[in-house]
């Protein structure tokens, strides 16, 4: 009873202070951080509360009434398709994995948990045919897309988004590792592609790989910082970002010839070794242009007689913009 008690008096105290730490409450009830902890641990799990914040600085609140719990009559195989696949960024910038990120954002839709689960594994299903040895072939697009084609093979991980549900899980590695400029975020997303990387460069015995350098100055930049924790066993191409009075993301171009115009004139291929087959890669596949023009000068200058555009995530039909990252 006293334990039952005692979470009673700590979800009235968070209630009425809007927020509080484990220290103050450790204070103001007098006894110790293990016992408080404790506490707290089981009110998070059972759903009575919930925390924010990293340590040292980690501050608990009263979850919302009305919060969806687990539904048990969910399958525990459609649990586990929903905990691989999962990811939901909250926009406190919580990170919820798998199966409980699922039922919170079932719970932000307002919508019933088994029923979407289940329209959640149909939607992946209806995607999963274009995947072919976890990689989705993009010359479909690029050929649809473009009258003079310089990649030999162009390649995604997944795609970005997908209906109704929104970000895939590489999407939202992609978008907020990038934004963030969070490392620990970019470190995830490189487990997440490393394995698939390392079979292309085994199966198409790739000799180089180059990286589409940013457009936008940021402390951490994504692809160098995915360079640098990817490793590969094959030396980097230099790629250059001429810079210009006014830096125009090619995410901001909604026209293909712009998009062209500004990879065409704006990425330098600074190298003068030669290779046999290139693996180049980008963060994102939405029009395909970075990555064509930039295999015509690499093919133009004679670095390369074979290029295989990767790109993370791309869009699911012709020419489209993937505006956020």
């Amino acid at each position: 009873m006293k334990k039952i008690r005692m979470k009673q008096r700590i979800i009235d105290y968070i209630k009425e202070k809007g927020q509080s730490s484990a220290d103050e409450m450790t204070n103001f009830f007098g006894i110790s951080r293990q016992i408080i902890h404790r506490h707290l641990s089981q009110l998070v799990k059972a759903d009575f509360i919930y925390r924010i914040g990293k340590p040292p600085k980690v501050y608990y609140l009263i979850s919302k009434e009305g919060t969806v719990k687990n539904d048990d009559t969910v399958s525990d195989s459609l649990k586990k398709i929903i905990n691989e696949n999962y990811l939901v960024i909250t926009p406190s910038g919580e990170q919820k994995e798998g199966w409980d990120g699922f039922v919170y954002w079932c719970d932000k839709q307002k919508l019933p948990v088994e029923k979407t689960a289940i329209e959640y594994e149909r939607t992946l299903k209806k995607y999963a045919p274009y995947k072919k040895d976890g990689l989705i072939d993009g010359m479909y697009k690029i050929k649809h897309t473009f009258d003079h084609i310089y990649l030999d093979k162009v390649f995604y991980l997944d795609f970005y988004s997908i209906e109704r549900f929104g970000k895939t899980r590489l999407g939202q590695l992609l978008l907020y590792a990038k934004q963030s400029q969070n490392k620990d975020l970019i470190r995830e997303l490189v487990v997440q592609i490393k394995p698939k990387i390392d079979t292309l460069l085994k199966k198409f015995a790739i000799d180089a790989v180059g990286y589409i350098p940013p457009t936008v100055r940021r402390e951490v930049q994504l692809m160098k910082e995915l360079e640098r924790q990817l490793n590969l066993s094959v030396p980097s191409v230099n790629l250059v970002k001429v810079k210009t009075p006014i830096a125009v993301p090619q995410k901001t171009l909604t026209k293909l010839e712009d998009r062209v115009e500004n990879a065409k004139n704006t990425i330098v291929v600074d190298d003068t070794h030669t290779y046999e087959t290139l693996l180049l890669i980008d963060d994102a596949l939405g029009s395909g242009s970075t990555l064509n023009e930039t295999a015509q000068k690499i093919k133009k200058q004679g670095l390369a007689k074979t290029i295989i555009g990767l790109a993370i995530t791309g869009s699911f039909s012709g020419f489209e913009v993937i505006s956020e990252v």
